[in-house]
């Protein structure tokens, strides 16, 4: 993101108004709550870039704010969201003028894809529309959970699982778990990266991954032996060091790419991430995923 967005969200749920400023905040967005319609075209003054407004509130409600929000500041884009799915109110919205609607609950991904896009609007023509950039797409390095090669598997666990669990703050949106962990030295210095199946594959017993004898090629592992093995070795690794089971950092890719770079390197390089680098410093992550939310985007 290139610029910081200031982001008017208008919800009557203050969980949800909470857990939204700390996600968009995350997302490096500047955000201003309003819990009614009113309170809504009271903070126009402070000048939102977009606003993300629920289509039922006890009052005035998503599709009256609309309306206003319109004639007062004609030209802002709005996003709706609504918890009925593609109910009538929402498409009201959109033949309102309403930049789009969302049905709740949301990924946080998708949402912040689509306010970027609300606010690009109001400044290029929508069929002139460049691609975005691996810096516009990538998830930033703040965000990205990390964790030191000499912490130990035990440790990244819990950095993993944090990285799932804190993200439904509501029912109405969610955030998607990074199932990875970059890994530093103590210098600060990116050495590897671990995943769920960097774990997953140093489960399995060693004879399987050894070399076969050569008098042995057709010879067959059964499982009939594994029985409390996944207990017993998912015990054994938690104290090993993470710096032992990382896997090599993935492939970088410039900050200034184009996407279509980024996929070639995903598919030829057989990875399902990238290293983002801007002056040979580790800035961000792109993942197959960021990519897909994008290809949903292009295509709405």
């Amino acid at each position: 993101m290139t610029k910081k967005i200031k982001v008017l969200m208008v919800d009557d749920e203050p969980q949800f108004r909470d857990a939204t400023r700390k996600l968009f905040r995350k997302k490096g967005f500047e955000t201003l709550i309003a819990a009614n319609g009113l309170e809504a075209l009271e903070q126009l003054e402070k000048k939102p870039d977009v606003v993300v407004l629920d289509v039922r509130m006890p009052g005035m409600d998503g599709n009256e704010t609309l309306e206003e929000i319109q004639k007062r500041t004609p030209g802002l884009p709005v996003i709706m969201l609504t918890g009925h799915g593609a109910d009538e109110n929402a498409k009201k919205a959109l033949g309102q003028g309403a930049f789009d609607y969302l049905s709740k609950p949301c990924d946080i991904d998708l949402l912040a894809s689509r306010i970027i896009d609300a606010d690009r609007q109001k400044h290029i023509d929508s069929q002139k529309e460049e691609e975005r950039t691996v810096g516009e797409v990538m998830i930033p390095l703040t965000e990205y959970t990390t964790i030191t090669d000499n912490q130990t598997v035990g440790e990244g666990i819990a950095a993993l699982r944090k990285s799932f669990a804190p993200h439904v703050y509501s029912s109405r949106i969610m955030e998607t778990g990074h199932r990875s962990l970059l890994v530093f030295n103590q210098a600060g210095h990116l050495k590897g990266i671990l995943s769920i199946v960097d774990l997953l594959a140093e489960m399995l017993p060693n004879y399987l991954t050894a070399p076969k004898p050569s008098t042995a090629d057709s010879l067959n592992y059964s499982p009939m032996f594994w029985t409390g093995m996944f207990t017993r070795e998912s015990q054994r690794l938690v104290s090993t060091s993470v710096g032992d089971l990382m896997s090599p950092v993935p492939p970088a890719i410039d900050i200034q790419a184009n996407l279509m770079e980024a996929v070639y390197q995903l598919m030829s390089e057989n990875c399902r991430r990238l290293i983002v680098m801007q002056h040979e410093e580790v800035v961000g992550v792109l993942r197959e995923q960021d990519l897909f939310f994008e290809w949903v985007r292009v295509l709405q």
